[in-house]
């Protein structure tokens, strides 16, 4: 998933319709009769819509002439390769509201309402700060070689590099307007993961400040260093579609935040783990198939482009999916002598980000075993959470941050070199030797301490700045929904 800001090419005009914005204003003041005299500075009133209009004129003006340069094959796959992107866009939009469910469902009534509202309402921060800054920070220019990387403010909508690109008969040409709409629904993915772990007890303010800290500034620095060319890129390392870089990040930054925040109110009583069920799982439910068909915009719309390999993708991520949900299922079947729909639920999820780094190489039997391990591991780590004292309501932590890691590692265990048959194999137990599991785990291990160190930090100013990230205990007793947003979910019902 990289790509890079490019300058559009400077060009001398002295025709209005094909100025730019800069040259635009003189030549269009030039071109009104009297101007010079006193009275018509009136005019200057009309010049901010004129620059308005003469923009998106000589953009669409520009796109469409360098577009009908093209060729027929040429255009095709330009309009193919965009289109899928923007497809795949949408259905990573649409898992907010998957992870809206799973979240909410697993809860308690008396905070639906606002877990709801941070689920909804983190996508719009995560779009606006990744519009601002993060996608430059992400996906500019070098300023310290593979570590940091910026190219100004704001994204720059300029589709001449791509058409350029599609000339050249090149394929994965993504104008940027759509290739920022991609990358911004994965930062958002990540700003939601963290509430998942902090939930029923964090302030919404603080929770909002954090997560545009987070994908303003952290996720996009260290998203760098794979997809933008940076250091674990110089490497080898492998992460095609975000286990460790959008994934563990986001359950890295929400374990400290629930660690700050501490257990809530009567889940541990005498240092026991105390079951507080969810409300309703028939949304936890909804939402888990949600999220399901989300990843098909996930992990292929990773590709870039729509090709042979679209598909394949498709399918190795099924599989791990399938695999987490039948591993999960009966350890969790064995463990608590009956089949827990939560587990089952989970065991699905960490099915897919078990393979969300490597569902470009993988075999398809790979693939479902790394899903079914994710699975069993998912299963082991709730119960080890508990047994540590952090409450993590929904599971997201064992979810995205253990089987994120879990996903970039096993990549260097029996990943292969690409998607094509008969690839060769890269990791320790299929003939590649111990090189690429090193760079996999060091790679896991730079995620998971720089977001540690820098979420502490964000997390302890917000805190120390607000007097705290934890409501009180009466509000939170009563529940956030009327403390925190002064209405109720089910307002017609009476809690049992």
């Amino acid at each position: 998933m990289t790509t890079a800001l490019q300058s559009p090419p400077r060009r001398s005009t002295s025709r209005l319709q094909d100025a730019s914005l800069l040259n635009g204003p003189m030549l269009l003041l030039r071109s009104i009769k009297g101007f010079r005299r006193s009275q018509s500075w009136a005019w200057l009133a009309s010049v901010p819509l004129a620059l308005l209009g003469l923009g998106v004129f000589t953009f669409s003006a520009r796109a469409e002439v360098a577009l009908s340069d093209l060729t027929g094959p040429q255009a095709a796959a330009f309009l193919a390769d965009n289109l899928w992107l923007f497809i795949a866009t949408i259905l990573v939009i649409f898992m907010n509201a998957g992870f809206a469910m799973v979240e909410a469902g697993m809860c308690r009534q008396k905070n639906a309402v606002n877990i709801l509202a941070k689920n909804l309402f983190v996508f719009a921060l995560a779009v606006t700060a990744y519009w601002v800054i993060g996608y430059s920070l992400m996906y500019g220019g070098s300023v310290i070689d593979g570590w940091l990387y910026f190219q100004g403010l704001f994204v720059d909508p300029d589709p001449s590099a791509a058409l350029e690109c599609a000339a050249a008969g090149d394929t994965g040409c993504l104008v940027p307007a759509v290739d920022f709409l991609f990358q911004s629904a994965f930062a958002g993915t990540a700003a939601t993961i963290v509430s998942g772990l902090v939930a029923e007890r964090v302030k919404f303010g603080e929770f909002v400040v954090f997560s545009i800290v987070l994908t303003a500034f952290i996720y996009p620095i260290a998203g760098s260093w794979q997809w933008n060319g940076g250091w674990l890129a110089e490497l080898g390392f492998i992460d095609f579609a975000g286990s460790s870089i959008v994934h563990s990040v986001g359950g890295w930054a929400g374990l400290v935040g629930a660690m700050l925040l501490g257990p809530r109110i009567g889940k541990f009583v005498d240092g026991k783990a105390q079951a507080m069920p969810g409300h309703n799982m028939a949304i936890a439910t909804l939402g888990a198939l949600i999220l399901w068909i989300g990843w098909y915009g996930f992990n292929p719309g990773s590709e870039l482009a729509m090709d042979q390999y679209v598909a394949y993708v498709a399918v190795t991520t099924t599989l791990a999916a399938a695999g987490g949900a039948i591993a999960a299922t009966v350890l969790s079947t064995i463990t608590s002598g009956k089949p827990d729909l939560t587990m089952i639920i989970n065991g699905i999820l960490a099915g897919l980000v078990s393979i969300t780094a490597g569902c470009g190489n993988m075999t398809f039997a790979g693939s479902w075993l790394a899903g079914a391990v994710g699975g069993l591991i998912v299963v082991v780590a709730v119960a080890a959470l508990d047994s540590a004292g952090i409450d993590d309501p929904v599971g997201a932590f064992s979810v995205h941050g253990v089987c994120g890691v879990w996903g970039t590692v096993v990549i260097g265990l029996w990943g292969v070199d690409g998607m094509d048959p008969g690839a060769a194999g890269i990791g320790l137990l299929n003939g590649g030797g111990i090189n690429q599991f090193f760079i996999q785990a060091l790679g896991a291990a730079a995620y998971g301490i720089w977001t540690v160190v820098t979420c502490w930090i964000a997390w302890q100013i917000i805190g120390g700045f607000f007097g705290g990230i934890r409501v009180s205990e009466a509000e939170e007793t009563q529940g956030l929904d009327i403390g925190e947003h002064g209405m109720e979910a089910y307002p017609d019902f009476a809690s049992s």
